[in-house]
């Protein structure tokens, strides 16, 4: 079954038109895509590694939004297909909603505090070949390695700072 993705207009309005997953955003339209940070009580985040088939990076858990799906729905759906694992909605924190024109896409971010047993994770081997815990310095060093997505390491520092503005640890 082919993914059908909402279109939005420069405003974050949804404009009643869609695409197929894989399809060219048309000049003036936006697709709605997510991420998601989760971090144990102890100050670990949660990481993937992204199976071959996406490019065997790690990062964070993410996606786009379906058709008929808000951010917040569409996060909770990530986090299922990619982790098997189901999330309370009120449990999630938006930290960040940005307009990025040169992607063609609205991008909300956000935080999820959580003590997740890895070994309770359903994993969607097509997406993610395993999961781990990591402490900051270690995702940064990936980062320079060459091994973490640019732009998931991008956003991470953002929640990094955000967290910080925040008087979190």
């Amino acid at each position: 079954m082919v993914e059908i993705r909402d279109l939005y207009d420069k405003k974050h309005k949804l404009t009643g038109e869609t695409i197929k997953k894989g399809d060219p955003t048309p000049p003036g339209r936006y697709i709605q895509v997510v991420m998601v940070f989760i971090r144990s009580k102890s100050g670990h985040y949660l990481v993937q590694r992204r199976s071959k088939a996406k490019n065997g990076l790690y990062a964070t858990t993410g996606g786009h939004a379906k058709h008929g799906e808000n951010s917040l729905q569409a996060i909770c759906a990530e986090i299922k297909e990619e982790l098997g694992l189901d999330v309370d909605p009120k449990e999630l924190q938006l930290f960040r909603s940005a307009r990025i024109d040169e992607e063609q896409v609205f991008l909300d971010e956000y935080y999820l505090e959580k003590n997740v047993n890895l070994l309770k994770l359903k994993l969607q081997k097509e997406e993610v070949s395993f999961v781990c815990w990591m402490q900051p310095w270690e995702i940064r060093n990936l980062f320079h390695r060459c091994k973490f997505m640019d732009n998931h390491y991008e956003e991470f520092l953002r929640l990094l700072q955000w967290r910080k503005e925040q008087g979190l640890k």
